[in-house]
């Protein structure tokens, strides 16, 4: 895919990963619509380098606990850009819970954000995902193949995802691409101290912890040259699925 002039929506976009993302498509001088739930200031400094790097960029609130949000959000960004060409789902929530912590409510909007508004923002887009010959990223998680059993409902929602990528890539071929990016380490929770940062990089084979840059160029990647891929999970976690 040229990306030159394409419009993509990356959810998330305000910090960390997503920011990466956005910034390596202003890069590509895509045109850019960065979403965050409340991050109003970090959101305005990933425009702002969106825009140090040529590119236009938006600035788009929704938060996915809320289905109408979601929705609303798709149909602000085609107002704001008139298509989209590129819908990057980033946007997740990371909560500790156990099957002895387990509350229904942190279940739900766990997976409202991590798993349904990827599926309805695909949905609210399809037709134009298809008249542009489009693309679909979603960031899974190498969590998904090596639960963690104290963040219970985030790796349920993760492996639903990786299964969510696989269908929509089927229901919107042969149109659109539908792949995924799985990062092992590529932001560090602020709750992981040094002890579990060093116990937990000690067991990727490539010895060292990945970063929000590593991501993006993945995502990269499967944008410019993955016209023959869909329906895959690329990992990009160092090997860490190999130990």
């Amino acid at each position: 895919m040229q990306l030159e002039g394409r419009v993509a929506l990356v959810t998330g976009a305000a910090r960390r990963v997503g920011r990466a993302i956005a910034v390596m498509l202003a890069a590509e001088k895509c045109r850019v619509a960065i979403h965050h739930r409340g991050s109003a200031a970090d959101a305005e400094e990933a425009a702002a380098a969106c825009r140090q790097a040529g590119a236009e960029a938006a600035i788009f609130q929704a938060d996915f606990v809320h289905e109408p949000q979601t929705r609303q959000l798709a149909r602000d960004v085609l107002s704001r850009f008139g298509r989209v060409d590129i819908l990057v789902n980033n946007a997740a929530v990371f909560e500790p819970d156990s099957i002895d912590s387990f509350e229904p409510g942190r279940w739900e909007r766990t997976l409202r954000v991590n798993l349904t508004a990827p599926l309805l923002l695909a949905w609210e887009l399809r037709e134009v995902l298809r008249a542009a010959r489009g693309r679909i990223v979603n960031l899974c998680d190498a969590a998904a193949d090596r639960t963690w059993t104290d963040y219970l409902s985030y790796c349920v929602s993760k492996g639903a995802l990786d299964s969510l990528t696989r269908a929509l890539a089927r229901a919107l071929a042969p149109e659109v691409n539908v792949v995924g990016v799985a990062p092992g380490v590529a932001a560090w929770p602020e709750s992981f101290d040094a002890a579990l940062r060093k116990k937990i990089t000690a067991r990727i084979p490539l010895a060292r912890a990945g970063t929000p840059q590593d991501v993006a160029s993945a995502v990269r990647y499967l944008l410019k040259h993955g016209d023959y891929v869909t329906g895959v999970v690329l990992p990009v976690d160092g090997g860490r699925r190999l130990v």
